[in-house]
């Protein structure tokens, strides 16, 4: 557990208008700089380029169903397509079908709780293309995924995560965390990203903290899902669809930033 830092506890609070409100264990990703990118992959993933990003937080989970159900109590939010489905009931699940624009608004939400909730201060929102991909590699260079270079299929038991056998995805924290102690990247649902997409972004990405075009029509996302996995699980790999988009294989899980920059770097 020293290689990465995990908030101790998962913080309860009450406040008006909402239940309990649950707020998300997130492992600290040292600032650092690393290859972006892959020279064997996709266009949209060259050139390769060296980027630095700051320190932030993870959380160490994709948002699940029970963390939405507050949600969607605190706010009257509509529930998202398939939450009826029995393939997606499980209340450890990553919700799935919901947009970038509905992912945007909880983190909005959980920023604009009271100070009564325990959680002021904190300034929750989608990782950028760059910080997720710096999370997923956790500290190693030239890995293709984010547990390493083993093949999706060699992993056991491939047939529960993958495959056209898998109809759901499973339970959160399932598979082994990466060395910064993040679990399921690369694996289980998609992942939103704050960044829009452009394939041509990496020609003229600037070398530190990257954070996407100024608009777009597409959003980035990151990871491989239940449903796609050899494709986009790799650590460099992107994917993006428009952001009203609602599939049952994309989710998203919240970056926070920290207090304060000195935290160390992974090249430390």
């Amino acid at each position: 557990m020293d290689s990465f830092s995990i908030t101790p506890k998962t913080e309860r609070a009450r406040g008006p208008g909402f239940s309990f409100v649950i707020e998300p264990i997130c492992a600290l990703i040292p600032a650092g700089e690393f290859e972006m990118g892959s020279a064997s992959g996709r266009d949209d993933e060259q050139p390769v380029h060296r980027v630095w990003v700051d320190s932030f937080e993870m959380a160490v989970f994709q948002v699940r169903n029970r963390d939405w159900a507050v949600f969607m109590e605190a706010t009257a939010h509509p529930a998202p397509p398939f939450w009826n489905d029995s393939n997606f009931q499980d209340p450890d699940q990553p919700v799935v079908a919901v947009n970038w624009i509905e992912a945007a608004k909880y983190c909005e939400w959980l920023n604009a709780l009271p100070p009564q909730s325990g959680l002021l201060g904190r300034r929750y929102r989608l990782p950028t293309e760059a910080e997720w991909e710096l999370a997923a590699r956790g500290g190693r260079e030239g890995e293709l995924y984010p547990w390493g270079n083993e093949a999706p299929e060699a992993r056991p038991p491939y047939l529960e995560r993958w495959g056209g056998a898998v109809s759901r995805p499973l339970p959160v924290g399932k598979s082994e965390p990466n060395p910064f102690g993040v679990f399921d990247l690369g694996e289980n649902v998609h992942e939103w990203c704050a960044d829009w997409y452009d394939k041509a972004y990496y020609a003229r990405s600037p070398a530190r903290n990257p954070r996407g075009p100024a608009m777009g029509t597409r959003r980035a996302s990151r990871g491989g899902s239940w449903r796609h996995h050899i494709r986009v699980s790799r650590c460099a790999a992107r994917s993006s669809i428009p952001p009203t988009f609602q599939y049952a294989d994309y989710g998203f899980r919240v970056v926070r930033d920290v207090q304060s920059q000195d935290a160390p770097s992974f090249r430390d």
